[in-house]
This record gives C-alpha cells, sequence and structure tokens, in this order.
C-alpha cells in the first residue's frame, strides 16, 4: 500500500473515532447522563477532533508541498531545455501556435539518436522490413480502417464561451484534485478510483453523468458545459485541385504497411511470420494540446506491424527475453481495492494467460529492454493491460508501456494483437485479397464452396459493367450467393447490387455449388501484433528522468543521457588559449568526427569548470581537456559527467574508449580500469 493510501486509511479511522464520540455524546444526553461523564465524553471528541485537524492540515501540507516540487522541477528541466534549444515552441516570433514544436539542434540529435538506436533494436535485430510511406492518406484508406466514422474524443464547450476542452481530461482533473483530499471517504475514494481507471472507456453518455455527478464547470469561467460528444481528429486536405478527391493527413503511419501487405509479403518470399516498421510524423488536431511534447498535434511515430498465423502466435526468439522481468499492472489488478502492479517475467506472464501468447510478450520485453538502454528509471515504468471494454472488439489483447514524470504515468508506446481486422478490412474496401497461402502437411479432401461466374454470358448481358458484376458475385458470402441461387430457380432472375448498379442475373449466368476438393494447401489472413512507439513521449519522459541539479548550486543543471542517445558524445577543449593546444583539440575532433563520434569544440576563454557545467546542460557525456602535459607525451584528460571523475589516455586511444562507453558495451568504470587517474579540479 502506498503512503497516501496509508494516510488515507488512517484518516479515515480518525474520522470514524471522531463520528463515534459524537455519536457517545448524543447517546449520554439523550439518556440525560451525569454532567460529569457527558463533559468528559465531550472533551474526548475535542480531543479527536483538534487531533484530526491537525493531521489533515499536515496532510493537505505535505500534498501542496509534493505539488509545488513536481512543479518547480519541471518549471527548471523545461526552462534548461529551452535555454539550450532542445525544443522550443514552433512560429515563435507571430506568438507560436498550441501542439507545434521545434526542435533545435541538441533536440534533433537526441531524436536522430533515438530513432538510430530503435531502428537498431528493432528493425536490424529483428530483420524487419521498413517502408516510407506519404503523409497524406486517401479517404477510402481511412474509410476501411475506421478512422473516419471512429478517430474521434469527446469533446464539451463553454456554453457562454464556445471554448473547447477534452471532456476526459476535466473529468480525470477533478477526481484527481478530490482523490487528492485527504478527507475523501474511504468508500467514496474506491469509486472514485474505479472511474477513474474506466475513464478511457466511457461512452458520450457515461463522460456527460461524470460532468454532471462532479458538478464540472468551465475551467476558467465557471460556465456550464455542453454535453460531450464525439470529434474528428484527423486533418482533412485535399488531393489535387479539383477538390473531388478528399484526403487526410495520416493520423498514425500503420495504415501504409497494411496497404502494402501483399507486396511485403512478395518481398519476403511469401513466409510467415514477417515485420514490417515505419518512423514517421503522423497528425492529430488535438481538442486541448498541453504538457509540452505529451500531446501535440504533429509528431513522430515509430511502428511494427509483425504479421504471424493466427493459430501460430509462438516466437522464435522468446526464450532470448523469457526472463525479463516486467512491471505488469494487469487487468485484475486495475480492477482490485488496492492498485497496484507486480513484476513478474516475461514466460511466467505467458504460462499464466496474463499476456495473451509469445509474441505479443516478445515486443514487450522487447520494449521494456529497449526504454532501459535509453535511460527510462524502470522504478517508473509500468505495462498497463486495457481493460476490456477499452479494446476494440476484434482486439486479442492490448498493453500500453506507461512512463510517469511530473504528468503522471503517460502512454508511450501501445502494444496491441489486433487479430486480423486490418488486413480484413482493407481487403473487403479495395476488393483486393490479403491474405497468405498455408501449405498443409499432407493433402486434405474438403467441402469447398465455388461461386462461378459464367463469363461469356456475363459479357454478352453486361458489356462493359461484366467485371463489376463478377466483383460483386465473388465478393458474396456463402449463405448470400446460394440464397441468390434459389431467387433465380424460383423466380428466374435475381437482382444484385454491384459498382456498376443494380444487375438482374439471369440461369446460367453463376453456378453455386458446393466441391469436393482435394486441397494442398489453403488461403488465410494473418494476425497483426502491433508495438507503436511515440518518440516525443519517449523523449520528454527520457528528459524528466534525465535531469538534477549539482549539489546545492541550482545553476549546475545536468542532463545525465544515456551516451547511446546524448546529442554530443564528447566535448574537447584546451586547458588555456595557446596555439598548439588549440591545434592538437582541433585535430582530435576532426579525428573523431570522420569516425562518427559528434563533438563540440569549446576554444573559448572561460575557465574548464564553466566549460564542464556549459557541456552538462547538454548532456554531453565526455569531456577531453588538452593541456600542457598533452604537447609533451600525446596524453589527454577525459572527464565523465556524472562522477566527474576523470583518466589520462592518449589522445590515439580516445576514440575506441569513447565508443565503447557509446556502445553500451563498456562502463566508465570497466573502460578505465587500469588508466591513470587524473585529480578533478574544483568545479
Amino acid at each position: 500500500m502506498s503512503s497516501s493510501e496509508d494516510n488515507a486509511v488512517r484518516l479515515q479511522a480518525m474520522q470514524d473515532a471522531c463520528t463515534a464520540a459524537g455519536d457517545d455524546v448524543r447517546a449520554l444526553k439523550a439518556n440525560k447522563a451525569d454532567k460529569t461523564e457527558i463533559d468528559a465524553a465531550i472533551a474526548k471528541l475535542k480531543e479527536l477532533k483538534i487531533a484530526l485537524d491537525v493531521e489533515v492540515k499536515a496532510a493537505m501540507a505535505a500534498g501542496d508541498e509534493k505539488l509545488a516540487e513536481k512543479e518547480n522541477f519541471r518549471n527548471k528541466m523545461s526552462g534548461a531545455l529551452e535555454q539550450r534549444l532542445f525544443y522550443i515552441p514552433s512560429f515563435k516570433i507571430y506568438g507560436g501556435v498550441a501542439g507545434l514544436y521545434d526542435y533545435g539542434p541538441p533536440g534533433c540529435a537526441v531524436k536522430s539518436n533515438l530513432q538510430a538506436f530503435w531502428r537498431q533494436h528493432f528493425v536490424l535485430n529483428e530483420g524487419m522490413l521498413e517502408l516510407e510511406c506519404p503523409s497524406v492518406t486517401p479517404e477510402v484508406v481511412l474509410q476501411a480502417s475506421g478512422h473516419v466514422e471512429k478517430f474521434t474524443d469527446l469533446m464539451v464547450k463553454d456554453v457562454v464561451t464556445k471554448d473547447c476542452f477534452r471532456a476526459d481530461h476535466l473529468v480525470e482533473e477533478n477526481l484527481e484534485r478530490i482523490l487528492a483530499d485527504p478527507m475523501t471517504p474511504a468508500d467514496r475514494r474506491r469509486e472514485l478510483e474505479d472511474m477513474l481507471a474506466r475513464i478511457e472507456e466511457f461512452t458520450a453518455e457515461e463522460m456527460g453523468a461524470a460532468i454532471v455527478n462532479l458538478g464540472i464547470k468551465a475551467p476558467e469561467t465557471k460556465n456550464d458545459l455542453s454535453a460531450p460528444y464525439p470529434f474528428n481528429l484527423m486533418f482533412p486536405t485535399q488531393i489535387g485541385p479539383s477538390g473531388a478527391a478528399q484526403g487526410f493527413l495520416r493520423p498514425e503511419t500503420a495504415q501504409g504497411i497494411f496497404v502494402n501487405f501483399r507486396d511485403l509479403l512478395y518481398y519476403n518470399g511469401g513466409k510467415l511470420p514477417f515485420a514490417a516498421a515505419q518512423v514517421g510524423q503522423s497528425f492529430r488536431n488535438e481538442i486541448a494540446p498541453r504538457a509540452g511534447l505529451l500531446r501535440v498535434r504533429e509528431f513522430t511515430q515509430a511502428e511494427i506491424e509483425h504479421f504471424v498465423h493466427p493459430e501460430k502466435k509462438e516466437h522464435a526468439r522468446f526464450n532470448e527475453v523469457a526472463d525479463v522481468e516486467l512491471n505488469l499492472f494487469s487487468r485484475d489488478a486495475q480492477l482490485a481495492a488496492v492498485k497496484k502492479p507486480f513484476l513478474m517475467t516475461a514466460r511466467e506472464a505467458v504460462a499464466k494467460g496474463i499476456v495473451a501468447n509469445e509474441t505479443l510478450a516478445y515486443f514487450v520485453a522487447r520494449t521494456h529492454v529497449f526504454l532501459e538502454k535509453i535511460g527510462i528509471d524502470l522504478k517508473r515504468l509500468r505495462f498497463r493491460q486495457h481493460l476490456q471494454h477499452e479494446m476494440a472488439h476484434y482486439a486479442e489483447d492490448c498493453w500500453d508501456a506507461e512512463i510517469e514524470c511530473t504528468y503522471g504515468w503517460i502512454e508511450c508506446v501501445g502494444l496491441a494483437d489486433r487479430s486480423a481486422f486490418d488486413l480484413k478490412a482493407h481487403s473487403d474496401k479495395s476488393k483486393v485479397e490479403l491474405t497468405a497461402y498455408e501449405r498443409y502437411d499432407e493433402p486434405v479432401i474438403s467441402e469447398v464452396f465455388v461461386c462461378e461466374p459464367n463469363k461469356k454470358d456475363m459479357g454478352k448481358a453486361f458489356k462493359k459493367d461484366a467485371k463489376a458484376v463478377t466483383d460483386a458475385l465473388m465478393a458474396l458470402s456463402q449463405e448470400d450467393a446460394f440464397a441468390l441461387a434459389a431467387k433465380i430457380d424460383a423466380d428466374g432472375a435475381a437482382t444484385l447490387a454491384t459498382a456498376a448498379g443494380e444487375k438482374e442475373i439471369l440461369p446460367g449466368m453463376v453456378s453455386v455449388r458446393m466441391e469436393t476438393q482435394k486441397l494442398s494447401g489453403r488461403n488465410f489472413t494473418p494476425s497483426v501484433i502491433e508495438p507503436s512507439f511515440g518518440i516525443g513521449r519517449i523523449m520528454y519522459c527520457m528528459f524528466e528522468h534525465s535531469f538534477y541539479v549539482r549539489g546545492d548550486d541550482e545553476q549546475k543543471t545536468v542532463f545525465k543521457f544515456s551516451p547511446l542517445i546524448a546529442p554530443i558524445k564528447l566535448a574537447i577543449f584546451p586547458l588555456v588559449n595557446d596555439s598548439g593546444m588549440n591545434a592538437h583539440a582541433e585535430k582530435l575532433s576532426r579525428e573523431l568526427s570522420s569516425e562518427g563520434v559528434s563533438t563540440k569544440l569549446d576554444t573559448t576563454a572561460t575557465t574548464v569548470g564553466k566549460r564542464y557545467a556549459r557541456n552538462d546542460e547538454l548532456g554531453i557525456p565526455f569531456a577531453v581537456t588538452v593541456d600542457h602535459r598533452t604537447l609533451q607525451d600525446g596524453t589527454v584528460t577525459v572527464r565523465e559527467r556524472d562522477s566527474c571523475d576523470q583518466v589520462r589516455v592518449l589522445s590515439a586511444d580516445v576514440l575506441a574508449l569513447v565508443k565503447r562507453m557509446c556502445a553500451l558495451t563498456h562502463t566508465w568504470e570497466d573502460a578505465t580500469a587500469g588508466l591513470e587517474k587524473q585529480a578533478a579540479a574544483a568545479e
């Protein structure tokens, strides 16, 4: 049980004691008890009330203090990010636009390094097929995927000012405020916690009821709010000058992979399983962008679509990650009286049916390893399972990698077993078969449904519309085809809806029957397991997990980025402004840069300590100082950012040393074992 839950239980017990003491006083008065006895009971009640008041004020002060600490930390970090140009509001000189940000030089470098490692960790290590598809997507594609109809958030409006708000955010904020009140009764607390856990699955009616029950008003004006209604989050656009072709900026990168499935399968030699990946921009017209990079209108996604036989979801490499311990917040844990995640290996989670299958668990574990390597604090990482009604009806199982930051638990990666929905939806809409072929070990004798148009009669009767009629016949289900045949037999004709309009089908134009056939295999629609990464959200949480202030000096801010994704790997500077030292530093910088190690050459006249501090603010993990001794024996000092330890090494060996640490094959301690230690100057 958390400390906040402990406090709530303790305060509830004290409140119950006050209530019982009050009941005792009333009972004594009703029974006309002795005055001394009544006075003693009243004194006890006052004592309990005073104690409760003290505890409530202390709990509220502690909550306020914790909130202030989070706010101060966030402001300090955001100031450092903006000052050092990691990211800034877009179009700032024109006042900016909510939900749009520009990445500056260090932000671009961090993002580029993060994406490069994502490609290495997933695309290269897994042998995935990578695509790049356009951001502008025809309407028909997003109709098939369901985005045109269902890609919505519930919105409410201030009935006076017409300002718009996301309904779930307003409800969530009010629930958290009430739960933060130490005097919220235990039964009411459990009710509100359950509501908070289920908020993602609320219908418009349920959301409206919650707004009314909680007495929620417009945040600033306190005006009444409209009833919640769905708002589609896609940006519409027209394709071509006529405006006849409707399109949208893609809300996700996944659809480009699905519509290319047939070609990807061919490229892969017709073999399953295989995975395709794409990194690119996605767009969502957020109702209320907020919290920096966490909720924006244009963002980078890195998505994987792993195509697999629906009945064979084992993974060949599962044993490599089976013993990775995961922090799981399962469906049952979320709905329990005490809502708490638990540690469990991927192997055990599959064996107990908590995660639906090996392939999904494999990607959950691989995601855990990825996030750990880029610097996410594992104590603030959990995998939350979607509640039953939170999932789409076709989904087998869904988990989110959630990372805790000062804004709470943030969904950064979605991992879903989407069954065969996506390929079937696009196959139905496009009339193009998106299937794979499975060869049987032994031929199978089977009754097969056949709907066979008579192409000669079709051509004569329907001429240019013959293909549309044939396509409509071939698309009929077994039940509908036999119903059509029965209608033709009974009435001598039957009407069929086609892309060319309604057509009359006469006897002899189509043969509908069951045939006994010897089959060597079958076509089937593969299932899809989809890990989807929000790069900006991961970066923001990583920024928070990496930021700290060195010692008691509020001016010395540090980003302890993993060397793997740090924007610059190495700072190089001469100890003093000397032509020999400057030349050596410049030469070393060029050599390292030519080998792919990013460097920052700093020849300013400030002290070494100030230059260290400046580079710490950028999260540069290592710094080389060229000094007088360098000119004598060719050695330089190398300083590690977080420990401030320094070693002496040959200038020619710096490249190999830094590369080992940036590849995470060696820690600083391992890589510098046996090297000459250098006494660190005061910083």
